[in-house]
């Protein structure tokens, strides 16, 4: 599991929000590109959550960057 893995960001992140104390109901989303490592990593911060009784569904809580989808296109 490399740094850049969907993976290796949660972990990330997830130590990141826990330091600033962004606990149940505080992390409403996380605007990323559309790419496949930041899905992965928005699922796994889901089931990291879920693993704390703390609902945050990744599917509605990922929310594309819209600058970044039209230059894509």
């Amino acid at each position: 599991m490399g740094h850049h893995s969907g993976a290796g960001q949660a972990t990330h992140w997830k130590d990141v929000f826990d330091h600033c104390e962004l606990t149940d109901g505080c992390l409403l989303g996380i605007t990323t590109e559309d790419d496949f490592s930041n899905y992965s990593m928005t699922r796994k911060l889901e089931s990291t959550y879920e693993d704390s009784a703390i609902a945050w569904p990744a599917l509605r809580n990922d929310i594309l960057c819209m600058a970044h989808v039209i230059q894509l296109a």
